[in-house]
């Protein structure tokens, strides 16, 4: 077991000193879940949870993925690790034992041996935790699944798992139900990094605690990273939890991504008018005046209906005609920053000045 945290470690000073490709690898994915009508189940239209949505994750990294409930920010963790299959596009892994692979084209088996790298924390630690199973069962299977440990070995390696975040190794015969949500969510988090993998999809993995229990969470998550050499998708909607863990963070909206780059830049010079409205509902331990909260009209739009032209557009404070009948086009402004606005050249937005 420590052989293969050195090799983590190993792997991520390789990755810093030279060039390499991104560990994960999004191209043009979409997730449509087709509307059916009448006693035929006649296909008359498709919600577009995730309408063509690209971006990479760094190995050693975190990506923030932030947006209003429904924007289709769990449905692209679930399509990376295909617990949903995809209707299109590509999701390239550089899977230790296997090499670069699409994930959308790898049968049952090779899916198994992708998964021993690729895992996700659910958000709700009472519902993703079978109340029937001990933590020794819970923790131990994705082990007994991949053929990983048996036995003597199984209970030696959930024993260390629970140390490794922070619970008793005696607590492996107990149930879910004598734990807290914080204790939940650790024994969710054992479960997932059981195999030793190298990626991981948290997906709002604080959501559902209290705030002191979520920075004990968020820290832990840091130190594993730093440990193990693990790299994180982090699905949120808390902007103040992303700042905190992200390296980098991506904006969605209506499943089509609006805006990625680095978490200091985005946070202090957004360029998305949606990415503005998000900072602003952010709060701030500050007695003092500052500029008043931008209150966005309107509903989000139906992604089985999305307006034409920017699907934000009936609800953007800086809407021009162009914006209504044309679909921007997601690009590169400046160095690693990406938006998706007609007017993210001319635009000065208001960001935050401190992270802290």
């Amino acid at each position: 077991m420590t052989d293969r945290i050195d090799t983590y470690s190993e792997t991520q000073v390789k990755t810093e000193s030279q060039d390499q490709q991104p560990l994960l690898e999004i191209g043009s994915l979409k997730k449509w879940f087709p509307i059916q009508r009448g006693l035929l189940r006649r296909e008359v239209g498709n919600v577009k949870a995730v309408d063509d949505v690209s971006f990479y994750v760094n190995e050693g990294e975190t990506l923030g993925l932030v947006g209003e409930s429904g924007c289709g920010k769990t449905t692209t963790g679930r399509c990376i690790l295909k617990a949903i299959p995809p209707t299109s596009g590509d999701i390239w892994f550089e899977d230790p034992e296997m090499g670069r692979v699409n994930v959308t084209e790898l049968q049952h088996q090779e899916l198994v041996q992708v998964r021993r790298n690729m895992r996700m924390i659910f958000q709700d630690p009472y519902a993703s935790l079978n109340p029937r199973m001990s933590l020794l069962d819970i923790v131990g299977a994705p082990l007994k699944a991949m053929g990983i440990a048996r036995g003597k070995d199984l209970e030696e390696r959930v024993a260390h798992m629970l140390e490794l975040v922070g619970l008793r190794p005696e607590y492996m015969r107990r149930y879910p139900h004598a734990f807290s949500g914080g204790q939940r969510q650790r024994i969710g988090l054992a479960r997932a990094l059981a195999p030793h993998p190298k990626f991981l999809v948290c997906d709002e993995p604080v959501s559902a605690l209290d705030v002191s229990v979520q920075a004990q969470i968020l820290n832990l998550l840091q130190e594993l990273q730093e440990e193990m050499g693990l790299t994180y998708l982090f699905v949120a909607h808390d902007m103040s939890v992303v700042a905190h863990i992200s390296d980098r963070v991506a904006v969605m909206y209506v499943g089509k991504m609006v805006e990625t780059a680095a978490t200091q830049e985005l946070f202090q010079a957004p360029r998305h008018p949606y990415t503005e409205a998000l900072m602003s509902a952010i709060p701030r331990p500050d007695p003092t005046p500052r500029e008043k909260r931008i209150l966005l009209t309107g509903e989000v739009a139906n992604p089985a209906n999305p307006p034409t032209g920017c699907y934000f557009h009936p609800r953007c404070n800086y809407v021009k005609d162009i914006c209504k009948h044309e679909e921007p086009v997601y690009e590169e402004i400046t160095p690693k920053h990406y938006v998706k606005c007609h007017r993210a050249a001319e635009l000065s937005l208001t960001g935050m000045t401190s992270l802290a």
